[in-house]
Parts: structure tokens; C-alpha cells; sequence
């Protein structure tokens, strides 16, 4: 139990950006500093793990209230600390270092606290823990994520179908617009193909895409209404910061990797062969095991806290956070990840 308690690290961003929200200063970047500065560079310091839960313990593990709770805990500390920052932008002045410092920062507690814990909790049964996590999404203005990345991502991982699998050689800012327009309208067309499945018209109450569109338009009516227009743009700025923190993890997850076409015409089924997987330890943490990504794709069911290093999956040199700085310069990127593509293609 005492081990399990590392997963309070995690805490450590939305508490870096409730400080810079109160202390305002140069404290408006402390959780950019702790995410991209100190993180990445503690990791090159710290081990990996390659450990994993006893097979007979994973049940009761599974089991345990206690992760679900520190999943849970997110949504009011998302939702406090960005109604916090739009009510600093209406009430309070703000240097221009202070603006940006405090919108990259709500925007990493949103894309993280956010849109990380909604992707764990969107893959749960239970219809509680999926509107959670679909409420989770408002804040980023990306409540597509749930259908696309569920239903389409998920099938289509590794192919050229989809839109949030990396191509190898392509950079971080081209992948950006094409999986952003690609994710959202193969959202849509998830949608239109279980509506008629179903014997429903498109353009109804049943049409979750619909209802995205009118949710996160009410969400920015009511923050222009009753906060002003600069807490407006503050809101769609954060969404932005989220979103491109997903998509860059997106990138890195599984850039250059694909599923061989088989004789049928079909890709080759998933296994942990086509995810970048990371052990090293706070990036893990801070990101409720999402690192170990080959074995969430291997079975999108298991919960973080029994999630599996698998020795056939391929690894990143370093982790997340540290990954994600360097996909931000392409040539870097480039050098270190195109020749572990290419070894994994002649495996």
C-alpha cells in the first residue's frame, strides 16, 4: 500500500499551477518548468522499471477503491483551477509573461488531469465513469476524443487510417493539423455509421457529436457571459495547450510503427509490437501509467495500476516528458527515432 502511494506525485501539477494561479510572477511557469525542465531532467537520473504486478495480485489490485479515487480527485481540481485562472483574467490585470506562464499552465493541467485521466476513465464499463470522462473533455474543447479514440483509434492504430498514428518522417506540426481535422471528422463519421446502424437519423439528439458541439458552445457562451471576453479567449487558449499536449503524445506513442497488410487486405491484429512503450518511472507516475502504452493497446481494458511492461514491445530512449521536447525539434527527433524505426521494421 505505502508503494502505491507514489501516484500522489501526480498531484504535483495541478499544485504547481494552483501556486502560480495564487503567487502569480514568475510562479505563472512553474508547472511548465516542472513538466518540461524538471522532469525530463531528474528522469535522465532516475531508473526504469520493468517490474510488474503479480499475476495473482492483479485482480484484487484491479479491485482496489483507492486508484479509482485518485482518478476521480481530478475533476474538481481540474475544473477548480480552471474556473480559478478565468476569474484571475476577469478580475485581476496581468503582465503579458503572466498571461501566457498561466495559460500554458491550466492549458498542461487540463491536458493532463484533463484529457489523460478522461482517456482512462472513457475506457471503463461502468456509465458513471463514462460521463466523467467525457466531462473531463469539456475543458479542451476535444470531446470528440471519447468516440474517435475508443472506437476508431484503437481499430485503426498503425495503419494509415489513422489519423493519430505518426507517419515515419513526418514532424510533430504537420501530424498536428492532419490528426486534429482527421480525429474529429472520423469522429463524425463514427457516429453517422452507428446511427444508421441503429435506425436513427443523423441529425438528432442521439448523435453524440451533436451534442459535443452544442456542450462545449454553451461552456464558451456561458465563460464569455460571465467572465468576459478575455477569459473567453483564455478558455479557448488552455483548449489549444491541452489538445497539442495530446497530440504530441499521441505522436510519440506510436511514431513510424505500422501493421503489416496481410494477404487478406487487412492489417495484421494489434499487438504490443506497434506502441512506444516507456518504464521510466515518473513519467509513469505522472501520467497514471499511460507510458506503458503497448499493453493498453494490447487489452484497452486493463486498469493503469496493473498495466504490463511486455519485453516485445518497443521502448523509447527516455520518457514522456522528455520525448515530448525533443519531438518539439523534428532534426532532433528525427536522429534518435528513425534508425529504432527502422531496426523494429527488420524485426
Amino acid at each position: 500500500m505505502m508503494r502505491d502511494l507514489k501516484y500522489l506525485i501526480a498531484y504535483l501539477v495541478p499544485a504547481s499551477a494552483a501556486l502560480g494561479l495564487a503567487w502569480q510572477g514568475a510562479f505563472a511557469w512553474l508547472t511548465l518548468a516542472l513538466v518540461f525542465g524538471m522532469l525530463p531532467v531528474v528522469e535522465l537520473f532516475t531508473p526504469q522499471s520493468k517490474e510488474n504486478v503479480p499475476e495473482r495480485d492483479e485482480d484484487n489490485r484491479t479491485k482496489r477503491v483507492f486508484f479509482d479515487v485518485l482518478l476521480y480527485l481530478n475533476a474538481p481540481l481540474l475544473f477548480g483551477i480552471v474556473g480559478w485562472y478565468l476569474w484571475i483574467l476577469s478580475a485581476q490585470t496581468l503582465s503579458i509573461a503572466e498571461t501566457i506562464g498561466l495559460t500554458l499552465s491550466v492549458g498542461i493541467v487540463a491536458g493532463t488531469c484533463g484529457i489523460n485521466v478522461a482517456h482512462e476513465l472513457g475506457h471503463r464499463s461502468q456509465k458513471l465513469e463514462q460521463w466523467l470522462a467525457q466531462a473531463m473533455l469539456l475543458p479542451s474543447l476535444y470531446q470528440h476524443f471519447f468516440v474517435e479514440h475508443n472506437r476508431g483509434h484503437h481499430k485503426n492504430v498503425a495503419t494509415d487510417a489513422d489519423p493519430a498514428s505518426a507517419r515515419l518522417g513526418e514532424n510533430v506540426f504537420v501530424f498536428w493539423l492532419r490528426s486534429i481535422a482527421g480525429s474529429w471528422q472520423s469522429a463524425w463519421a463514427l457516429e453517422r455509421a452507428r446511427l444508421e446502424k441503429a435506425g436513427q437519423q443523423e441529425f438528432t439528439w442521439y448523435n453524440l457529436m451533436l451534442r459535443y458541439t452544442l456542450f462545449q458552445s454553451l461552456w464558451l457562451l456561458g465563460i464569455g457571459l460571465a467572465f468576459g471576453w478575455q477569459a473567453l479567449i483564455g478558455a479557448i487558449a488552455i483548449a489549444i495547450v491541452s489538445f497539442l499536449l495530446l497530440e504530441t503524445v499521441n505522436y510519440i506513442e506510436h511514431y513510424g510503427l505500422r501493421r503489416r497488410i496481410l494477404a487478406t487486405g487487412r492489417p495484421e491484429p494489434v499487438s504490443p509490437r506497434h506502441s512506444w512503450n516507456s518504464d521510466h518511472e515518473l513519467g509513469r507516475i505522472f501520467l497514471y501509467e499511460l507510458t506503458r502504452h503497448s499493453d493498453h493497446h494490447f487489452k484497452s481494458t486493463r486498469k493503469y495500476q496493473i498495466l504490463r511492461h511486455m519485453d516485445e514491445s518497443p521502448q523509447l530512449p527516455f520518457g514522456y516528458p522528455t520525448s515530448i521536447v525533443l519531438a518539439l525539434i523534428p532534426p532532433i527527433w528525427f536522429r534518435i527515432m528513425d534508425k529504432r524505426v527502422q531496426g523494429q521494421q527488420n524485426t
